[in-house]
């Protein structure tokens, strides 16, 4: 935490001097954190420390850092320092020569990750180029420069199942690219395992895209053409005289599209399910504390209060229920 707070600031004060501010998001982290960035705050009045109530996910706790920032500029990069804080003052020169609302960092080279890592992100970009309604430029992450506008664009699509990247992506304005070699984490390791990578590409393809849904109902005309010639076949041979031999083709018809259908329901139930916790309306993300002066404010979640008891003699309530 003291390294990211030093190159970011130096970062920071070579691109703009000392009108900026760091915004630094705590997601449930079980380790000694958020007493970090506690400290940092104390000692840098140009850091705003959130705590959230529990871990939301890395997509929610960057919703909440970026809800909650101020800036006319604003760059988004994770802790780990695999993206370049001093890359800051070229994209800013590229903003401006190009006239661009949001420059994007593209991955050139990607040090300290595995084989499989790399080969799964580049399969996963080019097939959610091709199934997406909204062109997501490939081989990108979260790391990216934006403007004020660009910005509250993004802030106002209050969607739960959130991928951040394709959302900016589907904003519009002018967005342009910048190619770098992202580093090898600094320290710790990954918390986004096989698991949570999935998770986030059901969201990426579902929440662009009804392509699923089309496959689904194409899949079902070409079963019931299978399953018509299949009926031709078998009304074929009892008129000839050839006997359906054995159960094991039946049954291996049986379990096929049995496996289909369960495919195209549970398919169905991801949309249902989206639609289920959209229609809750709940906050996005929930902050249990905020250390330093926040200049942003959270519209897409809840801020509470830290409760203050001034007189022992009303110092709660009890609701009972019977």
């Amino acid at each position: 935490m003291p390294l990211l707070h030093a190159r970011v600031s130096a970062a920071a004060r070579a691109a703009v001097g000392d009108d900026h501010e760091i915004v630094l998001v705590n997601d449930g982290s079980r380790d000694n954190s958020w007493t970090a960035m506690q400290r940092l705050s104390a000692e840098d009045p140009r850091v705003v420390a959130i705590n959230l109530s529990r871990n939301h996910g890395h997509q929610l706790a960057l919703t909440a850092g970026l809800d909650m920032c101020a800036g006319e500029q604003i760059l988004i990069i994770d802790a780990d320092l695999q993206d370049p804080p001093e890359l800051l003052s070229d994209m800013r020169l590229m903003m401006a020569r190009e006239q661009a609302d949001v420059v994007y960092a593209v991955r050139r080279k990607r040090e300290g990750e595995t084989l499989f890592k790399k080969a799964t992100a580049a399969a996963f970009y080019r097939v959610l180029d091709r199934v997406t309604d909204t062109a997501i430029p490939l081989d990108t992450g979260d790391f990216r420069l934006m403007t004020r506008r660009a910005l509250d664009a993004f802030l106002a699509l209050p969607e739960q199942a959130r991928f951040i990247r394709g959302m900016v992506a589907w904003v519009g304005f002018r967005q342009v690219p910048f190619p770098y070699d992202r580093a090898e984490r600094h320290a710790g390791e990954t918390n986004y395992p096989l698991g949570k990578m999935v998770r986030l590409a059901l969201d990426a393809v579902t929440g662009f895209s009804t392509a699923p849904l089309r496959w689904a109902s194409h899949l079902s005309v070409v079963l019931a053409a299978c399953s018509m010639l299949l009926l031709v076949y078998i009304g074929w041979g009892y008129f000839v005289g050839d006997h359906v031999q054995g159960w094991t083709s039946t049954m291996l018809v049986v379990v096929v599209l049995s496996s289909i259908q369960m495919f195209v329901l549970g398919m169905i139930g991801e949309y249902l399910g989206r639609l289920y916790i959209e229609a809750k309306r709940r906050p996005l993300y929930l902050i249990a504390d905020v250390a330093g002066t926040a200049h942003g404010r959270a519209t897409l979640g809840f801020q509470a209060e830290r409760t203050r008891i001034p007189d022992a003699q009303v110092a709660g309530e009890v609701v009972a229920q019977d």
